[in-house]
């Protein structure tokens, strides 16, 4: 009888940042590696990765990475991974270039070369268990889900998936596959619920690549589309509209460059001719009604992007009258506010907005329905929801219900939950270290709760500087207070303010240098506190007060 524990690192009660691990003996499978983008409070913060400390204390158990599509939230996390456990990692040709291109960006781990391509008849043998894969529908070419094989039966884990009958063949999902996986039993699935709280029908990829061309079509001047770089369908129908159309494309970023030009090599994505794709320097040379302008921003996400272009800040691009700006990402719902305000921004510079949320439904993840039908293909005893908030993880719980999954059979992990199959259960086995790790510039992990609040005070009340010098030995100041301020008030119409505080910090500090004793955190600490019972009472604000105590001897 196999020992299986399955760990929750990321990916549940939250969106992106998947990273699922499951234990058969001694040998630990990483399923993902992924990152997500930070939250419009988390400050300064370029990305986010999960907590992997229990991966790097027992990163000699782990028999390898395996990935399930090209997608920043399933690859995104994998360098930080390598830099401390040197570890094999498996996916598709495409998949594996991707992750290259993140791990290549990455110099401490830049040289790493442990790759692996499997496809859908791969199956790898690793004692404890059988690792095996199967084709998914996604947005993304050869999108997997990973089935490892234990004596207690199969667990499946689907990655990101939906189900599209006309899905072209790097798409399409085999179903025979599915069918004898289920056949042959499964013990565990651990199944995507980004889209579980709906009924609606996702619109298949032939009716988005008609909608894009028809969208194009009717339009005489520029048409900027915004995508998500790594969303290789839509960037392939934009492609076919623009050969349909007569148009040519600019790619207008760092990151879809690459990728696309990957995808291309690999024969992932295709063009009807090679003159399809211009430079952006190139522009002037042809007609607004010949243009599509590919916009994707940093990291792939286009939104800030059409920001910078309304507003004329933009390397290439500056809206004006004429051009249609055609959102073809359906945006998360924490960024429909920032989607809103492009929009508006979008319309105050002279442009047009579309999106292609507002004809079809897309999504690159199966609807209520869709999971239903997963269940049913592989008739799993135990079903572990992920990859979602917590009302995806619950409506997913609730239409399994509906199909016959036993209510005591339904787990909604926490991130860190660690589950035990034992006699003939899962159980709770306690937890492991999980969270968010913030990455910021080069330094991983340094970005807390207590940078990110003082962040925010930074941003909401701004800093007030004030500066001292005294002699400790004579007891007395020797150059009275001055104080500095940025973003707190407008200093020419609060001098008087800024004269009162200088006062209060000459009497706290004059009293202070009277007393026996002498500390100089308590003395910083003294100023601090009556500055800021001041500052309230006079502007109802708390700016951050940073105290410059200076001793001349």
């Amino acid at each position: 009888m196999s020992s299986i524990k399955l760990v929750t690192l990321g990916g549940v009660r939250e969106n992106g940042k998947n990273l699922y691990v499951a234990e058969v003996n001694d040998s630990i499978f990483v399923l993902d590696a992924g990152l997500k983008y930070p939250e419009n409070e988390q400050l300064g913060v370029d990305v986010v990765i999960p907590n992997m400390d229990y991966l790097f204390e027992n990163k000699d158990r782990i028999a390898g990475v395996f990935l399930t599509h090209g997608h920043a939230d399933a690859i995104g996390a994998l360098p930080y991974l390598l830099a401390e456990a040197k570890v094999p990692v498996f996916g598709t040709e495409l998949t594996i270039e991707l992750a290259k291109l993140f791990v290549k960006g990455n110099d401490s781990v830049k040289k790493f070369n442990d790759f692996h391509v499997i496809d859908q008849n791969s199956e790898i043998d690793f004692g404890d268990a059988v690792v095996s894969f199967f084709q998914t529908t996604h947005s993304i070419p050869e999108s997997i889900g990973i089935v490892i094989g234990t004596s207690e039966g199969n667990i499946v884990y689907t990655g990101d998936f939906k189900f599209d009958q006309t899905a072209s063949e790097s798409y399409a999902t085999d179903f025979a596959r599915l069918a004898e996986i289920g056949r042959e039993g499964v013990l565990a699935l651990l199944s995507d619920s980004a889209n579980a709280d709906s009924k609606i029908q996702v619109a298949s990829e032939q009716e988005v690549g008609d909608e894009i061309l028809d969208t194009i079509a009717d339009w005489d001047g520029r048409v900027i589309v915004a995508a998500v770089a790594s969303n290789l369908s839509r960037i392939q129908q934009v492609f076919d509209a623009a050969a349909e159309t007569g148009r040519r494309v600019v790619l207008t970023g760092f990151d879809v460059e690459n990728i696309v030009r990957t995808a291309i090599r690999l024969n992932k994505l295709s063009l009807a001719n090679e003159k399809l794709l211009i430079k952006p320097k190139e522009m002037s040379r042809f007609e607004d009604h010949e243009l599509i302008i590919l916009e994707t921003g940093r990291m792939g996400e286009p939104i800030n992007g059409l920001r910078k272009m309304s507003i004329g800040r933009h390397r290439y691009v500056e809206i004006k009258d004429g051009d249609l700006v055609y959102i073809v990402t359906t945006p998360s719902i924490a960024k429909e506010a920032v989607v809103a305000r492009v929009e508006n921004m979008v319309y105050q510079a002279g442009g047009i907005v579309k999106l292609i949320t507002s004809s079809l439904r897309v999504s690159g993840h199966g609807n209520a329905r869709d999971l239903q039908l997963m269940i049913n293909l592989l008739r799993p005893k135990y079903l572990f929801p992920i990859q979602g908030e917590y009302r995806e993880l619950d409506a997913h719980a609730r239409v399994a219900m509906e199909v016959g999954i036993l209510p005591e059979n339904i787990f909604i992990p926490k991130r860190g939950t660690v589950m035990e199959y034992e006699k003939g259960d899962f159980v709770p086995a306690g937890s492991v270290s999980a969270g968010d790790v913030m990455i910021d510039g080069n330094a991983i992990g340094d970005v807390g709760n207590i940078v990110l609040r003082d962040r925010k005070v930074l941003s909401e009340d701004g800093i007030f500087i004030v500066a001292i010098t005294v002699n400790r030995k004579e007891k007395k100041i020797i150059s009275k207070a001055r104080v500095h301020t940025r973003g707190f008030v407008y200093v020419k119409k609060s001098r008087d303010i800024l004269r009162e505080s200088c006062e209060l910090v000459n009497q706290s500090v004059e009293g202070y240098l009277a007393q026996d004793s002498f500390d100089w955190g308590e003395l910083k600490g003294l100023v601090r506190d009556n500055l800021s019972k001041f500052l309230f009472e006079q502007t109802k604000r708390r700016p951050a007060i940073l105290p410059v105590v200076m001793e001349v001897k």
